[in-house]
């Protein structure tokens, strides 16, 4: 079960010459400067973010102490006082935060900004050639060729739904994740260029193509892209939301890697560019929980929370997927023995409320758990009464959970770089369900605010009770315990999204 608990993924610049002085009215009382007259610059090149107080006259002011304490602007996303910044100073976020402005600093890695080893992201299962004939072969009029090997479609109703609508050009969904393949034919009649953008260095790259994953890179975005919006064309997969646009955002490295300054940037970049839903299938590294009072993980956890507030004050409905780790996210405690990831990891026990997994456990952001064919939480899932807000497909070992012929396989069947397809599971593949239904509501209710889209995706969710005991092996043990009643739970939150009900509402 390693694959499916995979969590990498969920399937599993600016010099200022002038000093500082008291004058200006950014040092402490007493405090003689903002930092060292020649900043040491001796130490590993990391990448750090800087929270200020205040407007964007305090940020670009704070700049000038960044300066000084050996640290180069990449970029500074000043609507939400975030600034991000390169430095080799070892002291560098010790001694921006004393600098007056400065809310909080952190770095957001602990190893320098050099290639990493690649990361293992989940389960890649492609079709065979005798599948895809066979699957042409079942497929019935007003379907796509693979269609009827998507389990997942009718468990959500969207096979019904699409016979009222496909969704709304009008609406974008924006893949945050490790690129989309636009050029796949499922994929390029809903692509949204204008939407779409690499933000892996912290700052948009909008050359032609730098949303795609490169030769070797990861195919997960692509196969999350598909899940939501691949095309009724009579080729190949659909998605929930076929009639909707579809971006991609890239702030996954070649390496697996989703570092704060390239989430932020994703999120401010679809907040800037009139998306309606963002999906987010990760976490944001090096650390699984970012620990609110620790200097660097809490200006972490506060730097993506101005950002995905700034995306949903701009009118996006932020999804994302609860986690692979098969943990109670509303337990007293968590043991978490992974991070952080990019160098040597540690044992640890966390407080989940305040070590919270970004961006899913952030306010307002909609956290997703998995089902899979047999309607039954995901073996993999996380869950938490009170952490989860609905439930989706995200697929399951086929020896846990089988699903009804013509599917042969408990996972996801999606789209894969370079025309291809595959099969992934995951909490990564439940949340791109739950994104492509807040489509479909959108594009009924083109006016509705983020929180009325909200209450109608759980009002419209079908109530999901907990259930016998949750032995999903069988051997005879509980494997999970779901806490709550039929309208509202652990397992579930207020139950499988319904995409039937977000069209006729």
């Amino acid at each position: 079960m390693a694959h499916l608990g995979s969590r990498r993924t969920r399937a599993l610049t600016l010099p200022v010459g002038l000093a500082l002085t008291a004058s200006l009215g950014f040092l402490p009382t007493g405090a003689a400067s903002a930092a060292p007259a020649t900043a040491p610059a001796d130490g590993p090149k990391l990448s750090y973010v800087v929270n200020t107080q205040g407007g964007t006259g305090t940020a670009g002011q704070v700049r000038e102490a960044i300066e000084r304490a050996g640290g180069t602007v990449v970029t500074a996303y000043d609507r939400i006082g975030v600034i991000v910044v390169h430095s080799r100073n070892p002291d560098f976020a010790k001694t921006v935060r004393r600098v007056r402005g400065v809310l909080s600093a952190g770095a957001t890695r602990t190893n320098p900004i050099v290639p990493q080893a690649t990361k293992d992201i989940g389960v890649d299962q492609p079709l065979t050639a005798e599948q895809e004939r066979a699957a042409a072969a079942r497929a019935t009029a007003g379907q796509d060729p693979m269609e009827p090997l998507q389990w997942d479609l009718p468990a959500i109703k969207a096979d019904k739904a699409h016979q009222k609508s496909l969704g709304s050009r009008k609406v974008t969904v924006a893949v945050i994740d490790t690129g989309v393949d636009d050029t796949h034919p499922d994929l390029a009649p809903n692509f949204d260029r204008a939407a779409s953008a690499n933000c892996v260095s912290g700052a948009p790259d909008t050359t032609e193509g730098a949303w795609r994953p490169k030769a070797g890179e990861s195919d997960h975005g692509t196969h999350v892209a598909g899940t939501i919006a691949a095309a009724k064309n009579g080729v190949g997969v659909t998605g929930v939301a076929p009639g909707v646009k579809v971006a991609g955002i890239k702030v996954g490295n070649p390496d697996g890697f989703f570092y704060t300054e390239a989430v932020v940037c994703g999120f401010m970049w679809a907040a800037e560019h009139g998306v309606d839903v963002t999906n987010n299938s990760y976490y944001t590294d090096p650390w699984m929980y970012n620990c609110k009072n620790d200097p660097d993980q809490g200006a972490l956890v506060e730097a993506v929370a101005r950002a995905t507030r700034y995306a949903e004050r701009r009118g996006a409905v932020n999804v994302a997927a609860a986690g692979n780790s098969a943990e109670d996210l509303a337990a007293d405690t968590i043991e978490d023995s992974t991070s952080p990831n990019d160098t040597t990891t540690a044992d640890r026990t966390i407080d989940p409320t305040q070590c919270p997994d970004i961006p899913t456990m952030l306010p307002g952001v909609v956290t997703v758990s998995a089902t899979g064919a047999k309607g039954l939480k995901a073996s993999y899932s996380n869950y938490g009464n009170g952490v989860i807000d609905v439930a989706a497909p995200g697929g399951d070992s086929t020896a846990y959970q089988t699903p009804q012929p013509p599917a042969t396989s408990g996972l996801i069947l999606s789209t894969l770089p370079g025309g291809a397809y595959g099969y992934k599971a995951g909490t990564s593949m439940a949340s791109p369900h739950v994104a492509g239904v807040v489509a479909l509501i959108k594009s009924k209710h083109p006016y509705a605010s983020p929180a009325v889209v909200k209450a109608l995706l759980t009002l419209e969710a079908d109530a999901k009770a907990c259930g016998a005991p949750f032995d999903i092996d069988g051997d005879g043990e509980v494997d999970a315990v779901c806490e709550g009643g039929r309208n509202h739970n652990g397992f579930y939150g207020a139950g499988v999204v319904d995409a039937l009900d977000a069209v006729r509402w």
